[in-house]
């Protein structure tokens, strides 16, 4: 449940800091992106965290414009000619952090041998 609720509270949170500052917004993004990359650790591979990334980066970014737009402040950040790709660039973004965390925690567990006894179960 925590997968998709975290995502879409920051996501609301930097859509209603959009219209207040840039650097706030940005702070907020950043700590998302750290987020995403540390979900990946729970994940068997890189696979299983980039799965669930691609879903928190999306849920995050839509988040974001609703947020925003029920606020209804100008943004400080520029969200492109098309602000709805937002939402398809986080879940990239998010698919890639989530896969290099994923990946990482495996080659962390293949080094303290717990992945041999993953393989043969």
């Amino acid at each position: 449940m925590l997968a998709g609720v975290i995502p879409a509270i920051a996501g609301a949170i930097a859509g209603i800091l959009l219209g207040v500052s840039a650097g706030a917004y940005w702070a907020i993004g950043a700590l998302a992106a750290i987020g995403g990359f540390l979900a990946g650790f729970e994940h068997q591979d890189g696979w299983g965290g980039a799965d669930r990334g691609v879903v928190g980066g999306f849920i995050y970014g839509v988040s974001l414009l609703v947020a925003h737009a029920i606020v209804g402040t100008h943004a400080k950040v520029s969200l492109g000619s098309f602000p709805p790709l937002l939402a398809v660039v986080t879940a990239i973004l998010g698919m890639f952090l989530g896969a290099a965390g994923g990946r990482i925690a495996r080659l962390q567990r293949e080094r303290r041998g717990e992945g041999a006894a993953e393989k043969s179960a």
